[in-house]
């Protein structure tokens, strides 16, 4: 199963919400916690944010792939999670 990565930042109102369902989705759907999660604070780690192509957070990566980049909706973070899994 390849590493499910999100970058995000604290403050973005984006990222608030894509934090929620992903803690939602966690809850209701205990598969999900199988998935390997590296959660990136851009603002806190820039040197590991800069390797990656995207311009807007929240943006997940699936190893190299970007699956979802900037304003995000609860079954985008279903769909990464779902991804991940079938990786």
């Amino acid at each position: 199963m390849k590493e499910l990565v999100l970058f995000y930042f604290e403050g973005c109102p984006h990222c608030r919400n894509a934090l929620k369902w992903q803690e939602e989705l966690l809850e209701s759907r205990p598969e999900y916690r199988a998935v390997p999660l590296r959660m990136i604070d851009e603002r806190r780690e820039p040197e590991i944010a800069r390797k990656y192509d995207y311009w807007f957070v929240p943006t997940y990566f699936l190893g190299e792939l970007k699956l979802f980049e900037g304003f995000t909706q609860r079954h985008c973070v279903e769909e990464a999670f779902k991804r991940a899994l079938e990786s």
